[in-house]
């Protein structure tokens, strides 16, 4: 496989912002001379988690509502790693903050690039067993509907049209994965 030579950043401006998002254009020279400009998300400076939790032959996944598309949205529990904690210690504390319960036992099972086009995150995908009861307080709006949703029914769950992030099926299927070795 050629190794490529990245483009040159010329420029970064800031075209549009509001309280979460910040857009930047982004002027690049690449090695053939050609110019062009790109715009993505400002690059946050913290990666995030999402939590799968199985308690006994049940996942634990939660309904929420999503602005995007106007509905209550089925998945994993997800959320951002505050300064300072390793992604184990992000996801216990948001299993706690939007289900109520913690896990002993972490395993890291893959880290997902978010739309790499257009920005530089990294969401840490880890399993949590043994579970606890422990309720955080959260920042959800309004309390989160709990789904136990039966391990034995995977297959099910890839085919539900409320669960349909890609974030939530790539993570299902690296769970899949993950179980069938283990």
């Amino acid at each position: 496989m050629k190794k490529s030579t990245p483009p040159s950043i010329l420029a970064i401006r800031t075209v549009a912002k509001s309280h979460l998002f910040e857009i930047q254009a982004v002027d690049l020279r690449f090695s053939n001379g050609i110019e062009r400009t790109y715009e993505r998300f400002r690059p946050f400076n913290r990666d995030s988690v999402m939590a799968i939790a199985i308690d006994g032959a049940d996942l634990l996944l939660v309904r929420e509502y999503a602005m995007g598309t106007e509905q209550y949205e089925l998945g994993f529990v997800k959320g951002a790693m505050d300064v300072g904690e390793t992604p184990a210690q992000s996801a216990n504390r948001e299993l706690q903050e939007e289900i109520g319960v913690g896990a002993h036992k972490w395993t890291h099972l893959r880290t997902l690039k978010i739309n790499p086009q257009i920005m530089g995150h990294n969401m840490h995908v880890l399993l949590g067993e043994d579970l606890y009861s422990n309720q955080l307080e959260g920042d959800e709006p309004e309390p989160l509907d709990i789904v136990r949703y039966p391990l034995a029914h995977l297959e099910e769950l890839l085919l539900d049209g409320t669960f349909n992030e890609a974030r939530n099926l790539a993570a299902l299927y690296t769970l899949r994965d993950f179980l069938k070795k283990h």
